[in-house]
């Protein structure tokens, strides 16, 4: 087993250190009566914490800064037309219960995508399915 070095630490908990060295910037300025502590908390916190865990953070973190950035909503979209399956005999339903079991999809998700599928099982349903969305579009937008 190898040792970390100081450097493989600090690399480590990067974000925790930043955070405490941008707290101790604007708190040091606020007490002191410097007039720059609320930009350098608002920039510290905006910028250089999400940052800095999207650089170094591990993949929690990059995923929650990165997530903050979109909204679920659009984040399922792209990831329902991008996504492929991992081989070509994975069918429909083992993808989503790979991604339900993987964390990828939320309860939510999961049973939402799962009733759809179920809905579209043949060719048929799939067109019937299309109808209906489509008529219930119109409906909201009247």
């Amino acid at each position: 087993m190898s040792e970390e070095t100081p450097i493989d630490r600090a690399r480590e908990n990067a974000t925790g250190i930043v955070s405490m060295l941008v707290t101790g910037i604007w708190m040091f300025g606020l007490f002191t009566g410097q007039e720059w502590w609320l930009p350098a908390l608002i920039v510290g916190y905006a910028v250089f914490i999400p940052l800095t865990a999207t650089l170094f953070g591990d993949k929690d973190e990059r995923e929650t800064w990165a997530g903050d950035l979109t909204d679920s909503s659009s984040r399922e979209t792209t990831d329902e037309r991008t996504r492929e399956p991992e081989s070509d005999d994975e069918t429909a339903l083992e993808a989503l219960r790979r991604r339900y079991a993987e964390g990828e999809l939320t309860d939510e998700q999961f049973e939402r995508k799962l009733d759809r599928l179920l809905e579209t099982e043949t060719l048929e349903d799939v067109e019937e399915y299309r109808e209906r969305a489509s008529q219930e579009r119109e409906r909201e937008l009247e």
